[in-house]
């Protein structure tokens, strides 16, 4: 069996562990080929694997990226003319038309391999992801002052009760109550650490977690709940700008976020939440650390449970706060990604996909 540290790696691949994507990466001596510890492919013994700190040593020991788990997935290496595709579609779908399948034929793509490659990038097809995209410009046009019949036929709608239905089955409410109210927005997102959901409000952050994170179902109806508004699948723009922030964090090529954040609580959740972002870039603090520096020096439990309900992860870095004796404690995405995460910051490893 592998010595200890490698026990439980092979545990992860014999238990399709999330919690280890973009951690570690598998080398199967028997077939040549390099796996996610998500991969579904047969398990190989234990004494025919090797471990990989990244997809770029894999590559460098010989071994070759598996077509199942696809471990060199992700944002830079989607094709450019999938890539786009997506500007177009958040752009307008070029000339303010919808790009059909036959207009998808006319660009040499072929309609299914498009909607497959959406469905494993984005978690929806290429027309939902359409749809989301056209119903988010309508929205916009109508709150910057636009009337209802000039956003449908603006954003591509062929006829009112087209973009009334859309409204009413994404939104659950007509075009003007829904563009009013507003709607929570929540996309998959590729990181080297696995898939994150982002959800956005407006023109600001209100959500970003692994997406196996085992609150996020309470996550979501927390942020309805607080911000009268419904959360629904549907990528926008802003999603491609946190995506990208991420990709240059991930690489070691940003330190700092500019992405505007949405943290409704309380006010002490809130104090919480700002303390953590005061926490520099490859520093930790433990959480007796942190409830003094809000003020709070007795409050060490109350400033855990805070972080806990930290709903946007890495960018409010509550990854920074580790136990008194320096032990990693708890960390919702699961003890791996933060060590990963603190590794990065460390300068002992970059997380980029490539």
């Amino acid at each position: 069996m592998p010595a200890k540290g490698e026990r439980a790696w092979y545990e992860a691949l014999l238990h399709r562990d999330s919690n280890y994507d973009g951690v570690i990466y598998y080398g199967i001596v028997t077939t040549g080929i390099f796996c996610r510890p998500v991969c579904s492919a047969r398990k190989p013994k234990p004494q025919n694997v090797r471990y990989f700190a990244s997809a770029k040593e894999s590559i460098d020991a010989g071994f070759r990226p598996c077509k199942i788990c696809d471990p060199l997935g992700g944002p830079e290496s989607d094709p450019l003319a999938y890539r786009e595709l997506v500007r177009l579609v958040h752009a307008g779908g070029g000339d303010g038309e919808r790009l059909r399948d036959a207009e998808l034929r006319a660009r040499g793509l072929d309609p299914d391999a498009v909607r497959r490659w959406c469905k494993r990038r984005f978690g929806m097809t290429f027309q939902a992801l359409s749809r989301s995209a056209r119903l988010a410009r309508a929205f916009d046009a109508i709150r910057c002052g636009a009337t209802v019949t000039e956003a449908a036929l603006s954003s591509g709608y062929e006829s009112l009760s087209g973009f009334g239905e859309a409204a009413r089955t994404k939104a659950g409410a007509s075009p003007r109550e829904a563009a009013r109210t507003g709607t929570i927005w929540i996309s998959r997102i590729a990181t080297p650490l696995g898939p994150m959901l982002a959800g956005s409000f407006g023109e600001a952050l209100c959500l970003l977690e692994f997406a196996d994170r085992r609150a996020l179902e309470t996550e979501i109806g927390d942020l309805e709940r607080l911000l009268k508004a419904p959360a629904r699948p549907g990528r926008v723009p802003f999603h491609e700008l946190v995506e990208s922030r991420l990709a240059e964090y991930f690489a070691g090529e940003r330190r700092e976020f500019d992405v505007p954040l949405l943290m409704p609580g309380t006010d002490f959740q809130r104090t919480v939440w700002s303390a953590l972002r005061n926490i520099p870039y490859g520093q930790t603090v433990h959480y007796g650390g942190q409830a003094s520096a809000i003020g709070r020096p007795r409050a060490v439990r109350a400033v855990a449970r805070a972080n806990g309900q930290n709903r946007i992860s890495i960018i409010v870095p509550c990854h920074r706060v580790i136990g008194a004796a320096g032990s990693l404690v708890g960390y919702g995405g699961g003890l791996p990604r933060k060590k990963a995460l603190l590794d990065l910051e460390a300068g002992k490893r970059a997380l980029r996909i490539t």
